[in-house]
């Protein structure tokens, strides 16, 4: 990912997967995950292997989401390293659904011109941080440094970008400015900083708890951004076509996430051991449960998408022109949510 020639084929191919997303989902449409008259339906989930999506790798761990699907479908899942690859997938129809950071949340419903995709619940709060080395004590000393985010254009890559906008610091998608904002994958981010070919990352856990276990400190929390500390980090999102198509799985779909929801925040000992286990069968290696507790405290799981903060990372992402401004009327359909919510005697989430 070091040569130029690919940073500037980052940019260019993601914005044009987001500027397709209509044509993507129009011709999704004819590639229908559903069964018909042949079997039940498919559904396909996509999650990160992060402990910010924690009721996901949960959910498909402790087979809650394949529980509550029941007969009604069969559930196939994908894992990525950011959003935008995420969207990608999802505007092509290899998924169905993806729990997703908001602003490519945003981004897949802005390219697609509010017909791709809807946000049908939250999932986490908090959970993602600045690490830096250790000598590096204020913002000022980021001038000249490398800094990681997961991808061009995800939630963390805007959050950086602001902040350092904020505090008087420039920022290019090419990698230039005062600060060089380097795209790549989480897992190699923990080898580069390592390695002290960057400075920093801003990052989700494990990440944050990974590069401190490497040496690095925390210079910005970044729920101390937010009011209240409560900011969305994870939200699930599923395709309109979807949706459409096989409302009854959906509604399933959000009965394990509010399951998953449940499990997670009352049972973190055995949801701690089913990540560390999980993304052991992801990465040939489970996470130390220690790294998995260290993390905890820094998240909050909630079914509620936390909606104003999505409004407030969009104009971010205005803010550091990574994207425009988005009419977000339609974006959320949380009637199914509510629904699962009141059947169990839990308050319901305003939809925005």
């Amino acid at each position: 990912m070091r040569r130029l020639p690919f940073r500037r084929l980052v940019s260019l191919a993601t914005l044009a997967v987001l500027g397709a997303a209509t044509l993507g989902a129009t011709a999704a449409c004819g590639a229908d995950s559903a069964g018909g008259d042949s079997g039940p339906v498919t559904l396909r989930l996509g999650y990160f292997p992060n402990i910010t999506h924690a009721p996901a790798v949960v959910g498909v761990e402790r087979g809650i989401f394949a529980e509550k699907l029941g007969s009604s479908a069969k559930l196939e899942t994908k894992t990525f390293n950011a959003g935008p690859s995420a969207v990608e997938a999802l505007f092509s129809g290899a998924i169905d659904a993806t729990y997703i950071g908001p602003n490519p949340t945003v981004n897949a419903f802005s390219k697609s011109k509010g017909e791709a995709v809807r946000v049908i619940s939250g999932a986490a709060s908090g959970g993602v941080a600045l690490v830096v080395k250790p000598e590096i004590t204020s913002v000022e000393q980021l001038r000249g440094k490398e800094i990681a985010t997961p991808q061009l254009g995800n939630t963390q890559d805007v959050a950086l970008r602001y902040w350092l906008k904020e505090k008087g610091l420039t920022t290019t998608k090419e990698g230039g400015g005062d600060v060089k904002v380097v795209p790549q994958e989480n897992a190699q981010t923990v080898d580069t900083f390592a390695s002290g070919a960057i400075d920093g990352a801003w990052v989700p856990e494990p990440f944050v708890s990974r590069l401190v276990s490497a040496g690095g400190r925390v210079l910005v929390d970044e729920r101390d951004l937010w009011p209240d500390k409560k900011f969305v980090i994870t939200n699930l999102i599923v395709s309109t076509r979807f949706l459409k198509a096989h409302p009854d799985v959906v509604k399933k779909l959000v009965e394990g996430q509010v399951a998953a929801d449940e499990f997670v925040n009352t049972k973190p000992d055995e949801s701690q051991q089913a990540i560390s286990a999980h993304l052991g069968k992801i990465t040939g290696k489970p996470l130390d449960v220690k790294l998995i507790q260290q993390a905890w405290p820094t998240l909050e799981f909630t079914n509620d998408p936390v909606a104003s903060s999505l409004k407030t990372g969009l104009d971010h992402a205005v803010a550091v022109e990574l994207t425009q401004p988005v009419d977000l009327t339609g974006l959320y359909d949380l009637t199914f949510l509510n629904e699962v919510l009141k059947a169990q005697g839990k308050p319901g989430v305003t939809q925005p």
